[in-house]
């Protein structure tokens, strides 16, 4: 079977790598035990994190009433055969419990 491009222990190790930098702050570089604290980041006020979280939400992308109701109606049924599943194994189950009784008591 193929790997898939990319998917090289040093591809990804470089991706890491990629990812650390770029969440690193500004002029990091290289981090030791005896560097600095960093500074405390800036609080943002309730308004600009209020226009932030409906800039955030307007990139949502919502289900259409069809997928909903489609969604809905899968998990009715998978409900239905879960609980019918259960149902016959706790039959099953009950009933091999009644016969080892059974079987003990008239011993």
């Amino acid at each position: 079977m193929a790997r898939k491009p990319g998917s090289s222990p040093s591809a990804i190790k470089n991706r890491a790598a990629k990812t650390a930098a770029a969440m690193a702050p500004a002029g990091a570089g290289a981090t030791t035990a005896t560097a600095a604290p960093a500074a405390p980041k800036k609080r943002t006020s309730p308004v600009q994190f209020f226009r932030e979280v409906r800039a955030e939400a307007r990139k949502i992308t919502w289900t259409t009433r069809k997928e909903t109701w489609i969604t809905s109606v899968m998990v009715f049924i998978m409900v239905v055969v879960a609980s019918l599943f259960f149902m016959a194994v706790d039959g099953g189950l009950g009933f091999a419990m009644n016969q080892l009784l059974k079987l003990a008591t008239s011993g």
